[in-house]
């Protein structure tokens, strides 16, 4: 492998840190900025999600091969962590659309994306005997990230698109389409370069296409406000530490399975021999 083989990688990476900070800008430094507890919790998780992967990318494009094996066991502290803070953030958001009576017009992107993400990186340890897959599952796994940083960042940067009041939410629409297409446009750019493995980041732009199909669904039989109420109506501090276990215990046992898997096979080949 050569030391360049992931300079596209690295530098999209990187890129997708900074966008992820300028989507968080105006929360914590804008003019009417007030953030609370979570939404620390939420940056840090998010930083640190995308940090780890960038850290273990350049580990491997410098044959630092046991280091970025050492740097990898905080996946199983660091994505159930943030799993588990995205479901809390999806209770959080329907909680307040419900004090309002009104539904939480991000219902289905906020709970959708939580499984989504969670899927993602349990198929990236369930498949991790394929070292690339597994790599291209952890990597496409920050499109969601910049996929929402993206939505609020250009919310709050570009003047045609920031929310001025009742008449102008259908820039809603416009930002989300917008980003949508950003990140299946690098998806798609980063499949074309490795064709045969690189199917996860076609995988994780078609999730926000399969929720806009969801949303649309559930709007035409009227389900918004239900779901809205049931997820609303969740505790937070419980969603919160039940995804956290559920999903620990999850990464766990496709660590577990992938080492069975290596016995087997290496008790294979020594009888073979």
């Amino acid at each position: 492998m050569k030391i360049t083989s992931y300079k596209a990688e690295i530098i999209y990476l990187i890129i997708t840190l900074f966008v992820s900070l300028g989507g968080f800008w105006h929360l914590f430094l804008g003019k009417n900025a007030n953030p609370e507890p979570h939404h620390f919790l939420h940056l840090l998780t998010s930083l640190l999600w995308l940090s780890l992967i960038l850290i273990q990318l350049m580990y491997i494009t410098k044959r630092k091969f046991s280091l970025h094996r050492k740097i990898g066991l905080s996946i199983f502290i660091v994505a159930p962590l943030m799993v588990a803070t995205v479901a809390y953030l999806s209770v959080h958001s329907a909680s307040r659309a419900l004090a309002t009576g009104q539904p939480d017009i991000l219902i289905v992107q906020n709970v959708m994306i939580t499984v989504e993400l969670g899927l993602v990186i349990f198929l990236a340890f369930l498949l991790m005997k394929n070292r690339l897959i597994h790599g291209n599952l952890l990597l496409a796994s920050s499109l969601f990230f910049l996929g929402i940083a993206l939505f609020f960042a250009l919310m709050g940067f570009v003047p045609q698109l920031k929310i001025e009041g009742p008449d102008t939410f259908y820039r809603f629409d416009i930002a989300a389409s917008t980003a949508k297409i950003i990140c299946a446009g690098i998806g798609l750019i980063f499949f074309i370069k490795n064709w045969k493995i690189g199917w996860p980041w076609i995988l994780v732009p078609a999730c926000f296409y399969l929720n806009d199909f969801i949303n649309i669904k559930l709007y035409e039989y009227n389900k918004i406000q239900s779901l809205t109420e049931g997820v609303g109506s969740l505790s937070e501090s419980m969603t919160f530490f039940i995804t956290l276990i559920v999903f620990t215990l999850l990464l766990l046992m496709a660590w577990k399975i992938n080492g069975r898997f290596e016995r087997l096979n290496m008790s294979t080949s020594i009888k073979n021999y």
